[in-house]
């Protein structure tokens, strides 16, 4: 291939994927996200992100202004990725295909591959960013596939500000995250920012639960101690919204309070059961892993997109030599030179949290 043409695939559309996108199409790589759900998702959940700070230039002041809006703030998942998508979409070398599932991945000597239901597709390198249940985590390393359950579960609701009465929502100068002792655990209150200037802010809520674990395997969110999805307000059990709407009227404080309890009424909450996933490899070959398919810490580091962000990164900075033929090898190999011991170190720093705190495991 002749450097203009060196090709990226990267599986999973997400945040950790389109920053890889973003960051390899700027370094003259043609990218082909391939994304297994719909571009149309949405979710209420808040994100604390840093903005650009000394010696940030490049790429990486560009991603962290896309995500922040300049500073260190609690942005609105689905805002930050319609950010990033439309940043990736304008670079003429990106190519976003949604509704496409990928069932398999591999290399030979000559290049990465993916099965998905269109065929095959073939590129110098593939970068797997499909979250935690990672499929190609699998195929970087059998030997250790799965996340692990950390023994609780984190409970996610935001509420638009003007659904709560005027007199307990939150001043203009209120603090963007406030932590609080809950009967049930912790509890983190956050004011997210709107997305546009024409919408309002949210109030969100991030309770951490260790009591409910047998929920969470009645429910098959659990299969033994994989994680195998979230519990959405529209299955949470009658007894259990009943359950947490009585702890909220005797233990919490406004605003927090009524923007539960509403989120509790119109099952806008989500139950996300908390995994974890310590590294031993980022790379196999021309098959790289970054953000939460390769490290997973606990909610409680706030350190988890960050990660992600300077996974992409640093894949840009090495890709700039160019990831034609066999170029790609050594490209991923400095990759997880300079990512490895970093990102075990993240996820390690918050497993005295979640060895304390779960146990209901």
């Amino acid at each position: 291939m002749e450097e203009t043409d060196q090709r990226a695939m990267v599986v999973g559309g997400s945040l950790s994927g389109l920053m890889a996108a973003i960051a390899l199409a700027r370094e003259n790589v043609h990218v082909t996200v391939l994304e297994k759900v719909s571009a149309d998702r949405h979710s209420g959940a808040g994100l604390q992100v840093d903005g650009p700070g000394f010696g940030a230039s490049g790429t990486e002041r560009l991603l962290r202004n896309l995500a922040s809006g300049g500073k260190r703030s609690i942005q609105l998942w689905s805002s930050i990725e319609t950010r990033l998508r439309t940043e990736a979409l304008s670079y003429p070398n990106v190519t976003v295909q949604y509704g496409q599932r990928v069932t398999a991945v591999g290399e030979d000597g000559a290049a990465a591959w993916a099965e998905t239901g269109n065929g095959r597709l073939e590129a110098d390198m593939l970068v797997g960013a499909d979250g935690h249940r990672s499929l190609v985590r699998q195929y970087v390393n059998p030997e250790k596939p799965e996340a692990e359950f950390a023994g609780y579960l984190v409970w996610i609701a935001s509420t638009d500000e003007s659904a709560l009465p005027v007199h307990v929502r939150p001043p203009a100068d209120a603090p963007e995250v406030t932590m609080l002792d809950s009967a049930g655990g912790f509890l983190f209150g956050s004011v997210i920012q709107p997305h546009e200037a024409s919408e309002g802010r949210r109030v969100g809520c991030t309770w951490y639960d260790n009591s409910r674990n047998d929920l969470l395997r009645r429910t098959g969110c659990l299969d033994g101690n994989v994680v195998v999805h979230s519990l959405a307000g529209s299955d949470i059990p009658e007894e259990t919204i009943d359950g947490l709407a009585r702890q909220v009227r005797s233990g919490w404080q406004d605003p927090w309070k009524t923007a539960m309890l509403h989120a509790l009424e119109h099952r806008n909450i989500t139950g996300t059961p908390i995994k974890e996933y310590v590294p031993e490899r980022l790379v196999r070959g021309r098959i790289a892993l970054i953000g939460d398919a390769v490290h997973v810490p606990a909610p409680i580091t706030a350190s988890g997109f960050n990660a992600s962000l300077q996974d992409a990164v640093t894949l840009g900075k090495f890709a700039s030599k160019g990831i034609a033929g066999k170029k790609a090898c050594k490209v991923l190999e400095q990759y997880e030179a300079a990512r490895l011991v970093k990102v075990r170190k993240i996820v390690q720093s918050g497993q005295s949290y979640n060895r304390s705190f779960g146990l209901g495991r």
